[in-house]
């Protein structure tokens, strides 16, 4: 096989080259390493020279973002960027927008539409104009097909609730959601919730996405779990494939979403370390043994999970990225810093300015999961992070654990 690489780059311009080395680097291991029934094409098909009109075609895709958040406004920003130039989907993108008043008196949805710029959440960055923002939520899937989720996690049951019976039959959904609901029964992830609720197919994307970066277009991966459709999967690669935010598929739709749901409790430790002023080892420790139980747990709670699936961006890409920087980090480095007297509500509201904090949440879910089950004694960390949470130990009680 004779594999044309692009020819060497002068020393001036070899740092300039990383980022398309590396692309080219990444997909040629994914060709070789990855498993032929999970190999997804990244390169989708590009629009046509034709005239036809979007309205036109009955055959195409129209997409509904639903969130408006900093992570939300950065997927509508990539998915419109692929919709404008794909033939097999409508140019419009719609944004469901949690109607805000702005302190100018301004409805946020009329300021988003009128500047093309989500200014509360994701301030500077146009969005593209074919972003339309909806505060209407009925309104904003109606006659969509492909569903985009991305909304804290507590507020998910109540939207399925307000949707069933409002979508598309054939619709396919996709939540970019990090967390779990713990219900009477055990644990239920976001996208089976959704599937529970709605009746419709629900993959996953998880990944070491830090928004604001992918905002700026700066180099990221992503992961699409999904469970038996390929052509599915491959088509939301396509939908958030782009020159700067990389797109995978694995057929594992609990490993990915697992991992996107329990790296936010790691990066609550890492965040009562920095805040300790522990150093780099000890951080490093914690995120070993976080990985540790992320992978222990999944398994335990899914036999299917695959090993494979915590090397991918999903797995310990996004677990490096979270505990280094996000905001579940920034709070618990505040919560230590403070010695644990001021609350994470209070934190909350005045580091995220309105974002939700998701890792302490997930920790209390994650801690009556390991409680009702009886396996407190074999996730300490998990079970630490949860009793520094809600004020039964010290933050320093961290640095004991990983000591012991």
């Amino acid at each position: 096989m004779n594999l044309h690489l692009p020819p060497q780059p002068p020393p001036s311009s070899l740092y300039s080259s990383l980022p398309s080395l590396f692309r080219i680097t990444t997909t040629l291991l994914s060709l070789f390493l990855m498993a032929p029934s999970e190999q997804v094409p990244l390169d989708g098909e590009t629009a046509s020279d034709s005239n036809v009109t979007l309205d036109e075609s009955p055959n195409k895709s129209r997409v509904t973002v639903v969130g408006s958040g900093n992570w939300g406004s950065v997927a509508a920003k990539l998915i419109a960027s692929n919709t404008i130039k794909l033939t097999s989907f409508h140019d419009e993108v719609r944004m469901w927008v949690f109607e805000e008043v702005l302190p100018s008196g301004e409805k946020l949805s009329e300021v988003i539409n009128k500047t093309n710029e989500n200014v509360k959440y994701l301030p500077g960055i146009k969005l593209g104009k074919n972003v339309v923002a909806v505060p209407d939520l009925e309104h904003a899937v109606r006659d969509a097909n492909m569903l985009v989720f991305v909304t804290p996690h507590q507020f998910m049951e109540g939207i399925c609730k307000r949707l069933i019976g409002k979508i598309r039959e054939n619709a396919e959904a996709i939540s970019l959601i990090k967390g779990m609901e713990v219900k009477m029964e055990g644990p239920c992830m976001i996208s089976s919730l959704i599937t529970q609720q709605l009746g419709i197919n629900c993959c996953v994307l998880m990944g070491a996405n830090i928004a604001n970066e992918i905002a700026v277009e700066k180099f990221s991966e992503a992961t699409v779990g999904y469970r038996e459709n390929r052509e599915i999967a491959e088509k939301w690669v396509r939908l958030f494939n782009t020159s700067y935010f990389m797109v995978s598929a694995v057929q594992d739709v609990e490993g990915v979403e697992l991992c996107g749901t329990l790296k936010n409790v790691v990066a609550i430790a890492a965040g009562f370390v920095d805040g300790l002023e522990m150093g780099n080892n000890t951080k490093a420790a914690i995120m070993r043994i976080g990985l540790r139980e992320m992978k222990a747990f999944s398994k335990l709670l899914f036999s299917s999970v695959k090993d494979s699936t915590f090397f991918e961006s999903c797995g310990v890409a996004d677990l490096i990225t979270t505990c280094l920087g996000g905001r579940n980090r920034k709070c618990a480095e505040a919560f230590a810093r403070n010695g644990g007297k001021r609350s994470f509500d209070e934190l909350e509201a005045e580091i995220l300015q309105g974002q939700k904090l998701q890792g302490v949440s997930t920790a209390k879910e994650v801690y009556e999961v390991l409680s009702h089950r009886g396996w407190l004694e074999l996730f300490p960390l998990f079970t630490t992070v949860h009793e520094i949470c809600i004020g039964r130990l010290p933050p320093t009680a961290i640095v004991e654990y990983s000591q012991s």
